[in-house]
């Protein structure tokens, strides 16, 4: 699980996009590298278009299972 690192997933239904930091966003021009906590405010989901808000942290949900 280790390339998910840092990574932050869409919390809305039927959505479930993960954003990855080590890949970035090429359609929001998102370069790889960059942390969530870096992506600008208005920053939108590409898949589903949630804010930022409604993404929850990756490493929070795997200990909930």
């Amino acid at each position: 699980m280790k390339n998910f690192e840092g990574s932050w997933v869409c919390s809305t239904s039927n959505c479930g996009y993960i954003y990855n930091p080590s890949k970035g966003d090429r359609k929001g021009k998102i370069p790889p590298g960059t942390p969530f906590e870096k992506l600008p405010e208005d920053w939108k989901c590409p898949i589903c278009g949630a804010s930022k808000k409604a993404f929850r942290p990756m490493d929070q949900l795997e200990k909930k299972h």
